[in-house]
């Protein structure tokens, strides 16, 4: 079915065929079904941009969050780095003493 112009051909031709009740009742779902599917589909369509949106402002605010994670991290190694420098200079500074005696 292409159009809704064919479906009133199409009930017309179920009903000169004078299907069962049962059989009525399933073709009369299925096009509450169909219909209720394009009804999403086309909600879905006109709210897109919307979602696209927000989508969009939440991974440039996770990538940010990263970025910055990894900035802190970086300088936390370097500050590390710094004072293990400071340590090692501080300790090569002094004499090594050999004391054979108790003081």
């Amino acid at each position: 079915m292409e159009t809704v112009q064919e479906l009133i051909p199409l009930a017309r031709e179920l009903m000169a065929q004078k299907p069962r009740r049962n059989l009525v009742k399933l073709y009369v779902v299925g096009g509450v079904l169909a219909l209720f599917g394009a009804v999403l589909g086309l909600m879905e369509t006109l709210c897109s941009p919307f979602t696209a949106a927000d989508s969009l402002r939440e991974r440039e605010a996770a990538v940010a969050e990263l970025q910055a994670a990894r900035e802190r991290k970086a300088l936390r190694a370097r500050a590390l780095l710094e004072k293990s420098k400071q340590l090692e200079a501080v300790q090569g500074c002094r004499a090594p003493t050999n004391r054979l005696h108790a003081s």
